[in-house]
């Protein structure tokens, strides 16, 4: 848990009335039908599909003491036994508390995108890894503008790693989600056709994607040809079926439903 004022550091409110300081979050909350402990959570106002200043009175039945929102000229007086904080973005300030707990957090992260497979390689990962390991990964498909951020705000503050993956669909969306995970090592599993309307060509969106790993130590990636020469060739060993990559697939075997991978590293 973190105390309000330190929740408040993170961000830049436009405008903030606060009357219980005192109170210590645990949770970020968006939906009103999923909040359980009411008092140790944040909602956030989010406007997407719906207004989520049309559910703040639902939030605080529930318990919520501290809201943060956008239009200034909502009514809080009947809301008179809790906080309301006013900010121009209401998920980028969900973000950016992401982003502070982020920083409290010493082990390794590992970023995980690509046009497919983010999903399955995460659970790859988990299931070979958690044996030995207290291995922590991103629910779900939550690899959104705000499923990266709840992740994010849900690394445990113990643990031997994080596998997180993110997803974009236009330019500028990269570099948020970036800030928020702070990837200690990236993982990229190829470049597809998927989400390509919000990307003038095959080569923007690849440098989109590869901003996720601009401060990373090491990226895994698979064969993207022609299109790397912009990358780090120190700290991204490719993988695939070519006698040049540095992780080479030599052999798959199919026995029933199991699949056996051998692999052969070049040095």
């Amino acid at each position: 848990m973190y105390s309000l004022s330190e929740i408040l550091d993170s961000i830049q409110p436009v405008r903030k009335q606060i009357v219980i300081p005192s109170l210590l979050i645990d949770t970020l909350s968006y939906d009103s039908r999923k909040i359980r402990d009411g008092e140790h959570s944040i909602f956030f106002a989010l406007k997407d599909q719906r207004d989520g200043h049309h559910y703040i009175a639902d939030a605080y039945h529930k318990g919520v003491k501290t809201f943060v929102l956008t239009d200034l000229s909502f009514d809080i007086s009947s809301f008179a036994e809790a906080n309301f904080v006013w900010v121009e973005d209401a998920l980028e300030a969900l973000q950016q508390i992401a982003s502070f707990h982020r920083k409290h957090i010493q082990y390794p992260v590992i970023a995980i995108t690509g046009s497919n497979g983010k999903t399955i390689v995460k659970e790859w990962l988990t299931q070979m890894l958690r044996k030995d390991n207290h291995i922590y990964q991103s629910p779900k498909s939550y690899n959104s503008q705000l499923g990266v951020a709840l992740s994010v705000w849900g690394l445990p503050n113990q643990a031997d790693l994080a596998i997180i993956e993110a997803g974009i669909s236009m330019v500028g969306e990269m570099a948020r989600l970036e800030r928020i995970i702070q990837p200690s090592w990236g993982i990229f599993t190829g470049l597809g056709t998927a989400h390509r309307e919000g990307f003038d060509s095959k080569e923007q969106k690849l440098e989109e994607k590869w901003k996720l790993f601009r401060n990373a130590i090491k990226v895994i990636s698979a064969p993207i040809n022609a299109l790397v020469d912009f990358r780090e060739p120190e700290k991204s060993p490719s993988w695939g079926y070519r006698d040049k990559d540095k992780l080479q697939i030599i052999d798959i075997k199919i026995n029933n439903s199991q699949s056996d991978i051998r692999l052969s590293i070049s040095r």
